[in-house]
């Protein structure tokens, strides 16, 4: 290409030099058929999750585990466990003397983990300003709309039991004495 060409080219096409004869068009059919295996991939998504918390839900109670002994942690004190196994983190936090309650860690909104706040009776997620009340995990402020999934807790023997995890727990809960 010469000075003179290149001079006489307008700069747009310089920047673009695409003619329309080598650009590659969609043509509607294969708009409609990406759409259509996109769609179907997103729906057989959603399916699996559906399949997944189901089959969640039917592997039944779980066996009773070791927490803590009642003396490991003061009143207001917390401690992070796993209950079942392999599970999200929950936290056990005893607010009397032979009273504890215990929730799933991460908050409902988004996932951050709560932080116990005993002597305000409440749980607080610092994420984004959520606050759960700690007698029953029901959310008071901020972006959390659903409760924090409850673990049923057993004390026997000196020690706290975690015996079930609770996925809706409204104000009806109740503390293991």
């Amino acid at each position: 290409m010469s000075d003179s060409s290149a001079s006489d080219t307008p700069r747009w096409r310089r920047d673009f030099p695409i003619d329309h004869g080598d650009d590659e068009l969609v043509s509607r059919r294969d708009l409609v058929k990406y759409v259509v295996l996109t769609s179907a991939a997103l729906v057989a998504g959603q399916g699996w999750v559906l399949f997944e918390s189901m089959r969640r839900r039917r592997r039944g109670p779980h066996a009773a585990l070791p927490v803590a002994a009642i003396d490991e942690l003061p009143v207001g004190g917390a401690k992070t466990f796993t209950y079942p196994p392999g599970s999200t983190p929950r936290l056990l936090v005893r607010t009397g003397r032979r009273s504890f309650v215990a929730y799933d860690q991460l908050c409902t909104h988004l996932q951050c983990p709560v932080v116990p706040a005993v002597a305000q009776g409440k749980l607080h997620c610092p994420c984004h300003n959520g606050w759960f009340d700690l007698a029953t995990g029901a959310p008071l402020a901020g972006p959390p709309r659903r409760p924090l999934p409850r673990v049923a807790l057993e004390v026997r023997d000196g020690k706290v039991f975690a015996t079930g995890v609770e996925s809706n727990t409204g104000s009806s809960g109740k503390e293991a004495t």
